[in-house]
Parts: structure tokens; C-alpha cells; sequence
């Protein structure tokens, strides 16, 4: 199929669908996958048997610098560079300092970093980030920020300039940048994309 790029994340239980007895997506974890392909990078099974010429994927994984425990988070990057992974990508970054505070244990992986920017689409949306979604850190002076916007436009206009000064600040410490849009809105990813080039 010419699939060479993988990003082997964990994922979510979700006990609800057509099949709520199905078994959980989390039966291998992330370092688990990792260590999989990387075997069949060398052309081997998870079991060691060899499954004929050697698959040519090039492993990506995740990190959150906003994670709450950063220890942990450091703990199982290292545990998956270690199994194999060969570039990084960033959970979405709504501050400079939380992936300040990360940058130079990445760096000491050498691999290619992917820094993650997400606008925000609302006031409401930076709103339920900071708020409803674990591992997500907004800082106030950024729901200030939002919150000052005059109106729905404003609010949109200004989730896009907090993204892109983001990565304005950080680009040079990265090898690449990952837009991800609120649901729905590709318009304001493409908007993020035009004021970054």
C-alpha cells in the first residue's frame, strides 16, 4: 500500500458501540507497538520468527509536555525511543513554558521533534481544553486572552494568533509542525498554515 510513516499511540477504551464486549484497544500500549513494528522492521514476528523480507516503517510516537506527571511522561518516551521509535510528535502545545520544560529531554533522544499547535475555536472551546480535558494546561493569561475577544470572529482570530505565535517561538527548536484544527473547522488550521508560511 506504501504506508512507510506510523504513529503508534496508545488510544482510549471505549466501552460503547455495536461491539461493548469487544476487546480493549489497549491489549498493547504504544511501547508495546513500537517494539512490534520495529521487529518487523527487522523482518521478525512478535514472536521472533521471520516473516520474509523486512518491513520499512519509520516509527513515529507521541508526547505530552502538558502531562501532569512529567516524570511518567519522560519515563515512557524513553521507554519507546528505546523500543524503536524514530521521530516524535507533540501532543497540541498551548504554551511556550510547557514545551520549554520538556525540550532538552527530548533533545537528548535525537530524533526529529514535531511540534503539535491547535487553534482555538472559541472562548469556549479554550474553555473546556483547560478545564475538561486531562493533560491539557492553558494558562489564564491565554483564557484572558480569549475571553477578551469581542465576538465569536475576534475569539477565532485570536485562537489562531496564540497558535501561531506558539510556533513562531518554538520553530526553531523543532523539525516540523503539526496544525490540528478544532473538529470541523479545517478553515481555521488553513488560516494557521497561510500566517506561518
Amino acid at each position: 500500500m506504501g504506508v512507510r510513516n506510523l504513529l503508534a499511540v496508545t488510544g482510549d477504551v471505549r466501552p460503547i458501540g455495536d461491539y461493548p464486549d469487544a476487546t480493549a484497544i489497549v491489549d498493547v500500549d504504544s511501547i508495546g507497538l513500537v517494539n512490534a513494528v520495529s521487529r518487523l522492521n527487522q523482518g521478525l514476528d512478535v514472536g521472533g520468527k521471520t516473516i520474509g523480507p523486512a518491513t520499512q516503517f519509520h516509527i513515529g510516537v507521541t508526547v505530552n509536555p502538558g502531562a501532569e506527571d512529567l516524570d511518567e511522561e519522560i519515563r515512557r518516551f524513553e521507554w519507546k525511543v528505546d523500543a524503536g521509535a524514530h521521530y516524535v510528535i507533540t501532543r497540541p502545545v498551548f504554551e511556550v513554558a510547557a514545551f520549554e520544560r520538556i525540550h532538552r529531554r527530548l533533545e537528548a533522544a535525537r530524533l526529529p521533534v514535531v511540534l503539535s499547535v491547535r487553534p482555538f475555536e472559541s472562548v469556549l472551546d479554550a474553555e473546556y481544553l483547560a478545564n475538561e480535558v486531562p493533560g491539557v494546561h492553558v494558562s489564564s493569561e491565554m483564557l484572558d486572552r480569549m475571553r477578551r475577544a469581542s465576538d465569536a470572529r475576534a475569539a477565532s482570530n485570536e485562537g489562531a494568533a496564540i497558535a501561531a505565535e506558539i510556533a513562531r517561538a518554538l520553530q526553531k527548536s523543532v523539525q516540523g509542525i503539526n496544525v490540528i484544527p478544532p473538529p470541523g473547522r479545517f478553515d481555521l488550521g488553513l488560516a494557521l498554515l497561510d500566517s506561518l508560511a
